[in-house]
């Protein structure tokens, strides 16, 4: 489903009958040897699909976002205008981690600050509230100060996340997404970093509600693999299964770029 929604720039710092190499059917129910996918989106002239991989006991081991190598060219063109955003929903047995679904949003010509990430890329929001708790965060809502400002408790936020220093929490909310954290100990310094891929947190009204993989459309183009490891926060606001690593690859067998949180593991909510 791809949408248009009026979301601000980030100021913080921010179907079936496409060919797949791997020949499988087409939806949710698109099953190989413990993967499972969800249903997949037109993106430029190719495809992306969300997928999980689970073990023998059903218990989820990864889950993320598959785009095939042709989504990367015939992407939309927007300079000014909010990016395009394609929704992009994720099969049942991924029901035990702690992700509703996914947003995938391509910033054609990056977004502001200038020389940080002002690059065309892809910012994939896994969200852990519902589509319509996304679609209220809105300036319309009357308490949109206040629940921006309602952050959460420290010992839920990972561990070096900040809410990046300058204007209030309030003025840094983003319409449909929240409030963006970032990892302090990136050096992000206008001009003096190169950004390739960085993991944002976001929060809203007092929960942590998703993690967001950024992702450059050049180091995309570069088919290389980089994992990194998740901070981890002191303790979880709900139960379920949670990233403690995230990744960029290529698989050459399917011609896909693989944008994956992994190493999940259980938490219960305390």
């Amino acid at each position: 489903m791809y949408l248009s929604h009026p979301r601000r720039i980030i100021s913080i710092l921010a179907a079936c009958g496409m060919t797949f190499a791997l020949t499988t059917a087409c939806g949710s129910d698109d099953t190989t040897d413990g993967v499972h996918y969800g249903q997949p989106e037109q993106v430029g002239e190719g495809e992306a699909r969300t997928y999980v991989v689970v073990d023998d006991d059903g218990a989820p081991t990864e889950v993320g976002v598959r785009i095939t190598e042709n989504a990367l060219t015939g992407l939309p063109d927007s300079p000014e205008g909010p990016p395009p955003v394609w929704i992009l929903d994720l099969p049942d047995e991924a029901s035990d981690t702690v992700f509703d679904h996914v947003s995938l949003d391509w910033a054609s010509h990056g977004h502001e600050p200038p020389g940080l990430f002002d690059v065309p890329h892809f910012d994939v929001h896994f969200y852990m509230v519902s589509e319509d708790a996304i679609d209220a965060i809105s300036p319309a809502d009357p308490d949109f100060a206040s629940k921006a400002e309602n952050l959460p408790e420290d010992r839920y936020i990972p561990a070096g996340y900040v809410v990046p220093p300058g204007p209030p929490v309030s003025a840094q909310a983003v319409p449909n997404m929240g409030v963006h954290w970032v990892d302090s100990a990136d050096p992000l310094v206008p001009g003096e970093y190169e950004f390739e891929s960085t993991l944002i947190m976001g929060t809203w009204d007092g929960d942590l509600i998703f993690v967001e993989p950024m992702v450059t459309h050049e180091f995309l183009l570069q088919k290389e693999t980089r994992t990194t490891d998740i901070p981890q926060p002191e303790a979880y606001q709900m139960s379920g299964y949670f990233p403690t690593t995230y990744t960029v690859s290529y698989d050459a067998d399917t011609g896909e770029h693989l944008i994956t949180l992994g190493g999940l593991e259980w938490r219960e909510a305390s």
